[in-house]
């Protein structure tokens, strides 16, 4: 079983991702982190020194890595899936589940983490509301190639029994 959590950053990737991994007895991965350790240096200071381009090609490298692991959940980085083929990769090498979330419960969500994302540190709310607007239309097309889509509305710890009995493997 190898589960990829897709979707904007603040619907709870991570956060699910490490709950139903220990849940489950599973590793958990979480792509950015390991971008972060391999290349020494933020997912900001990759971008600042050496441009997406560079960023999404480590990107696609680690993801492809995660093939080593065959129960695992996998939490992607928010643009992970509109990149080099991406969507269609981890669809054929596991199951994707999209975690979908409005804009505006996004944005509350990403308010409480503001400590942790630097790159929206001095938005105003309005700003960050319609860039998270944006990006989120350029992205969905890209989410809804998953193989499930959940509303993270509903989500609760027990979540994952109900996904792994609907799958087959």
């Amino acid at each position: 079983m190898r589960i990829y959590l897709v979707g904007f950053m603040g619907s709870g990737k991570s956060y699910w991702g490490k709950l139903w991994a220990k849940k489950k007895g599973c590793i958990f991965i979480d792509i950015d982190e390991c971008i972060e350790k391999t290349e020494g240096q933020s997912i900001e200071m990759i971008f600042e020194k050496k441009g997406e381009a560079y960023f999404r090609q480590i990107e696609s490298s680690v993801l492809r890595s995660t093939m080593e692991y065959d129960d695992c959940i996998i939490a992607c980085g928010g643009g992970t899936p509109c990149f080099d083929d991406n969507m269609n990769w981890m669809n054929s090498n596991g199951t994707t589940i999209f975690l979908q979330s409005t804009a505006s419960q996004l944005l509350q969500n990403i308010l409480l983490e503001t400590d942790k994302r630097p790159l929206i540190k001095n938005i105003d709310q309005h700003e960050l509301l319609n860039y998270i607007e944006q990006k989120l239309s350029e992205r969905i097309e890209y989410y809804k190639m998953a193989s499930m889509t959940i509303d993270t509305q509903v989500l609760h710890e027990n979540s994952i029994d109900n996904i792994i009995l609907h799958q087959t493997y």
